[in-house]
């Protein structure tokens, strides 16, 4: 198969899943057939499927990423030691570990095609990602709460396993409260890595988007509580802060 095949397979995979769309007709254009593949990977619950699907799958967004070009994170130059600054598309990144801005629900963005980080980390990591979610949220029994972290693995990304933090939600203006679960969402990252053993780890600026914390209060939040913590711990660890411009990852 090459990739216009493989995209077309699993298209077809995914429609059959979802009667109500047993009619519609896929376009011929490549770029109108990768939003509708990406919306139904989206859309789909977090289900068993084939292996077969799944090797397709997974052979389609490995070569995705590939022509998307692959960064690792060690041809980067640090602005201090220890801590990289690097402007790109996260899911692209090589490293040990990539963090990714969740919502409570830690299943990923439902919302077709949608700019969120969470969303892109889900797409191309894969349909094994939202199950792997979905299991860790049926042994807990409840929502995630802001300010912990989970890990699970990333499957079709470059990088090792994928951290899920949820961080706050800020409704009007920042409250401390606010800057502390933050602050929590970095910590935990960090306590959980060295727990794991990550050498590499690479944040996306959690809160920033949706949850519509200050950019420069954020940043300044991140900056503190990663370099604090790396010279409490006497940390060699490698911290890589993820800046997408647009926050587009499409």
């Amino acid at each position: 198969m090459n990739q216009t095949d493989r995209r077309i397979f699993l298209i077809k995979a995914l429609l059959r899943e979802q009667p109500k769309y047993a009619d519609m007709q896929i376009p011929a254009n490549a770029d109108e057939q990768k939003k509708l593949l990406r919306s139904l990977f989206n859309i789909r619950m977090p289900e068993p499927v084939s292996e077969e699907f799944l090797r397709v799958q997974d052979e389609y967004l490995q070569e995705e990423t590939a022509r998307k070009g692959i960064t690792d994170f060690t041809d980067l130059t640090p602005v201090q030691d220890g801590i990289y600054l690097w402007q790109g598309d996260i899911t692209t990144l090589r490293c040990d570990a990539i963090v990714n801005a969740a919502n409570a629900q830690l299943l990923g963005c439902f919302c077709p095609n949608h700019g969120c980080i969470d969303n892109a980390i889900h797409t191309f990591a894969g349909v094994q990602l939202r199950l792997a979610c979905a299991e860790l949220m049926k042994k807990q029994g409840h929502e995630e709460e802001p300010g912990k972290a989970k890990i699970t693995p990333a499957y079709n990304l470059p990088c090792d396993y994928v951290f899920h933090t949820v961080g706050p939600i800020v409704k009007a203006c920042v409250t401390k409260e606010d800057e502390k679960l933050l602050a929590s969402c970095y910590r935990s990252c960090l306590e959980l890595a060295v727990l794991s053993r990550i050498n590499s780890i690479a944040f996306c600026c959690i809160s920033t988007g949706e949850f519509h914390f200050p950019n420069d209060r954020a940043a300044e939040i991140a900056i503190q509580t990663v370099t604090e913590f790396m010279a409490q711990k006497q940390s060699e660890m490698k911290v890589i802060f993820n800046v997408f411009k647009d926050l587009d990852y499409e």
